[in-house]
């Protein structure tokens, strides 16, 4: 066989395993959202694949809910860095709220934090997440738009109250989701004092521990 035959063959195989890839991720976070113990097996009968080709590309629960939560984290970086292209800080800010909860990326954080053992393969992105969060933080405060005595670690309450907001369908989820949003976003540019102390850095780090 020539390598003009093989390569269209090979090249098809990539496409396959993609493919399968792209299922078996779109399926394991409707299955672990839904219930985190479930087993791996469910993962592989809702993406329609063997648990053979699961196996092959996730070796284990653990690894699969770590590259899952991995995945969320690279959307959440992907968003903040858009939005610290824009060069109005309140607009950039507002728009990557928004763009961050149509993702629906904190329902992993609430639902699987303490479901596996964080790597250091994550902890590039931990860093760069911390980074441009405080700098949208920053740039919008810059912009006058800001409550003064909003902090980076806010929005991350701010999220995890958005993805908190589910009913069975999921279009009115999503609508539902906007609208508290706004509420909030009004919030966050109204003066005043908020009530409590702001969150401290740390503060919300036991989640990731392991449970037994």
């Amino acid at each position: 066989m020539t390598k003009s035959e093989s390569a269209p063959r090979l090249a098809g195989r990539k496409a396959q395993a993609a493919r399968n890839d792209g299922l078996i991720l779109e399926a394991a976070r409707a299955v672990f959202l839904d219930d985190p113990n479930a087993p791996i097996a469910a993962v592989a009968e809702r993406a329609g694949v063997g648990i053979s080709a699961l196996y092959r590309r996730y070796p284990s629960k653990e690894v699969l809910l770590r590259t899952l939560c991995h995945e969320g984290l690279r959307r959440y970086n992907a968003e903040a860095d858009v939005a610290l292209e824009d060069s109005d800080g309140w607009r950039g800010f507002v728009g990557f709220l928004e763009r961050v909860v149509e993702a629906d990326v904190h329902s992993l954080t609430v639902h699987l934090a303490g479901t596996f053992t964080p790597d250091e393969t994550m902890l590039p992105d931990v860093m760069h997440s911390g980074e441009v969060t405080e700098e949208l933080v920053r740039r919008a405060h810059a912009s006058g738009r800001l409550r003064a005595d909003v902090n980076a670690l806010d929005l991350g309450l701010i999220l995890e109250a958005c993805s908190a907001v589910s009913v069975p369908d999921p279009v009115r989820t999503g609508e539902l989701r906007r609208r508290v949003l706004a509420v909030m976003v009004d919030g966050l540019a109204v003066e005043g004092e908020l009530p409590g102390p702001a969150p401290a850095a740390g503060e919300f780090a036991w989640r990731w521990e392991r449970r037994s």
